[in-house]
């Protein structure tokens, strides 16, 4: 009788200890799925990413035509000659 009195606390700390054990293995592999599912690439994900990267490709080219733009009109300015100067300001000698 003193033996069951003994193997039953036993009993029930083995299975609270393979009870957390399980739990603590379950999220593991679970942990493992999700580092396996963003490694191979969620496809919504990856769609995504694709538009993010057509949004910056286009934002990019618009910079690109404003830069152009830029560059143009420094360049008629540099060509352009000066005014002369009006003849109210002109110092005479």
């Amino acid at each position: 009788m003193n033996g069951l009195f003994v193997l039953f606390p036993i009993m029930v700390l083995g299975l609270g200890v393979s009870a957390i054990i399980s739990s603590s293995i379950l999220k593991m592999q679970r942990l493992r799925f999700e580092e396996a599912k963003l490694r191979a690439g969620d496809p919504a994900d990856l769609e995504e990413v694709v538009r993010q990267v057509t949004d910056l490709q286009h934002e990019m080219a618009e910079l690109q035509e404003r830069v152009d733009f830029t560059e143009r009109m420094l360049a008629q300015a540099r060509e352009t000659p000066a005014l002369p100067a009006s003849p109210e300001t002109r110092v005479l000698p």
